[in-house]
């Protein structure tokens, strides 16, 4: 079982880095071979919305997060972790969902792409208040881009109250949840 796991978090090593890499320790744990991205990390566009747009899919532009899309066709199963921030999540991590608008173009409008095989994922978001209409509105945003990536939104953990770096550490539910959803995907179980 192939893992990548996108990080999100502007913040490195901070509370979002630290329940992914939870999840991806459970993993590996169980055989899984895996792959962390840091979205904060790489240099790549906003969805700029081009007028010359291939039909194929395929984005136009030249940049990082083309090595991110030849990540994702390799791997069986995608672990997402963004924090909220206003309401949403991260402006890295929508960047980066906003620059699959080609293949949604290319499977809902131009019909030209037909998936090759599915692959699972997990959510994993983070907020510092406890508005629980943040984490669906994050939420909503994650299963459409997963619907276009033809990946089955198979869980989820959102962990509220959490604001100082590190302060996940004393989360153990949060923590034990990450460590399923690590092992769960690694032996392709419902999570």
């Amino acid at each position: 079982m192939k893992i990548l796991a996108i990080s999100g978090s502007p913040r490195r090593d901070g509370n979002t880095e630290i329940l992914l890499d939870k999840a991806l320790d459970a993993a590996k744990n169980k055989g899984a071979n895996i792959k962390k991205i840091v979205l904060s990390e790489l240099k790549f566009s906003p969805c700029l919305e081009c007028e010359n747009i291939r039909k194929d899919g395929i984005c136009i532009i030249k940049d990082d997060w083309q090595k991110i899309v030849s990540e994702i066709k390799k791997a069986d199963g995608l672990i997402l972790a963004s924090p909220i921030f206003f309401g949403s999540v991260s402006a890295q991590t929508k960047m980066f969902i906003d620059r699959f608008q080609c293949l949604w173009l290319a499977k809902n409008i131009f019909r030209t792409y037909k998936a090759k095989q599915r692959k699972i994922g997990a959510f994993i978001c983070i907020e510092a208040s406890d508005r629980k209409d943040f984490f669906e509105n994050a939420k909503a945003i994650v299963k459409n881009f997963f619907v276009t990536i033809d990946t089955d939104y198979k869980g989820e953990l959102f962990c509220c109250g959490v604001d100082k770096k590190g302060a996940v550490k004393k989360k153990s539910n949060c923590l034990k949840k990450a460590s399923e959803i690590g092992k769960r995907m690694a032996t392709s179980e419902t999570i």
